[in-house]
């Protein structure tokens, strides 16, 4: 069974943030982390090399296939800023048409510039998307 590759490590968040040479990107994945340091009441770890996830929780699929990962977290990508919504987005239909501009993936939310998206309803959205994380899998 295959395991999944994305784990924590022991390497620095704060060396990690220090390290992202857009200013404005550094500057919005500062604001970020403290939304999901507040929802999540969790300290940041690095997952993988480039990815910080914030609390965890346990899943197993009908396969037998099971694992640890985030709860939520987020990636400073060339891009944009990738924010980790782990459950999806099609239970937050109404939330995400008031978000601002944005694209996403299956769990990825894709942010150009922060000033891009209402910052009150991005932390409502990671705030929803944890509660739902924790009503449904093992957390901690």
């Amino acid at each position: 069974m295959a395991e999944n590759k994305t784990k924590p490590t022991g390497s620095s968040v704060t060396e990690f943030a220090k390290s992202i040479e857009n200013p404005q990107m550094r500057a919005d994945a500062r604001k970020v982390a403290s939304m999901m340091r507040r929802v999540t009441g969790k300290r940041a770890k690095m997952w993988g090399s480039s990815i910080v996830g914030y609390g965890t929780y346990h899943y197993k699929y009908d396969s037998g296939r099971e694992g640890d990962f985030m709860l939520t977290g987020y990636s400073p990508r060339k891009q944009a800023l990738t924010v980790y919504i782990m459950p999806g987005f099609s239970t937050f239909g109404p939330l995400m048409k008031k978000l601002g501009k944005y694209k996403t993936g299956k769990s990825c939310l894709y942010i150009k510039r922060l000033s891009d998206v209402d910052e009150k309803v991005l932390e409502e959205l990671i705030d929803r998307s944890v509660k739902l994380m924790r009503e449904k899998y093992e957390t901690w």
